[in-house]
């Protein structure tokens, strides 16, 4: 879901579809939990625990040409395994759906819809760790990562070639997933703080339902 401003999402200069699917994504954890324990235990309380979230996140993509960072933010909800509701709201308009068997991408400027089924949209991607399955061992090789910034860090890499990142970092304090840290093929780098999430709430299934609007250019599906 990295933007690189003219390739990946084919959406110039907004965020690609593909990193979120936010990523996914899509954040916190049920019960008490040790404030000062060593990123992966945090991580997997955090898979482990949480079922689903909603918040609010703000993006920053800083590209390696050293052109001025694209700053997005937005709303987030998800429920595991592979339903989230991924918005865009500034500086432009873009919804991300997974309702648990396809990832539909909306571009408002555009009337554009993009499908793709969710095991191409998510697999080793950031996706994976906010609304995936509880595997991730199966997708990443995991190490703990130093302390920085108040946060204790999980590195995450791919273990496949074939996807849209090269590298992942994950900020937890007292088991709440802060911030994530996406290095890209292109050189890119984008950060997602979580402003707001609150964890486990009971969610509408209408928030995981896409029916795209009239008129609009759908691309892919079955």
């Amino acid at each position: 879901m990295v933007n690189n401003g003219h390739t990946t999402s084919g959406f110039k200069m907004k965020p690609n579809s593909a990193f979120m699917a936010l990523a996914i994504s899509s954040l916190t954890l049920l019960g008490n939990s040790n404030l000062h324990a060593a990123g992966l235990e945090q991580l997997r309380q955090f898979v482990a625990q949480t079922s689903s979230g909603a918040g609010e996140f703000s993006q920053t993509v800083i590209a390696r040409s050293g052109r001025k960072p694209q700053i997005a933010s937005g709303t987030f909800s998800f429920e595991r395994p592979g339903r989230f509701r991924w918005h865009y709201e500034q500086p432009y308009q873009q919804l991300l759906v997974g309702d648990g068997s396809r990832m539909w991408s909306y571009d408002k400027d555009l009337n554009q819809v993009t499908v793709k089924p969710m095991g191409d949209a998510l697999g080793a991607t950031p996706a994976a760790i906010i609304a995936g399955k509880a595997d991730l061992e199966k997708n990443f090789d995991l190490s703990e990562g130093t302390p920085a910034d108040g946060l204790e860090w999980v590195e995450a890499r791919p273990r496949t070639t074939d996807t849209a990142f090269a590298s992942l970092r994950l900020g937890f304090s007292g088991s709440m997933l802060k911030v994530m840290e996406i290095g890209d093929n292109f050189g890119q780098n984008t950060r997602l703080v979580f402003e707001r999430f609150d964890r486990n709430p009971k969610l509408d299934p209408a928030n995981f339902r896409f029916v795209p609007p009239a008129g609009a250019d759908v691309i892919g599906g079955e």
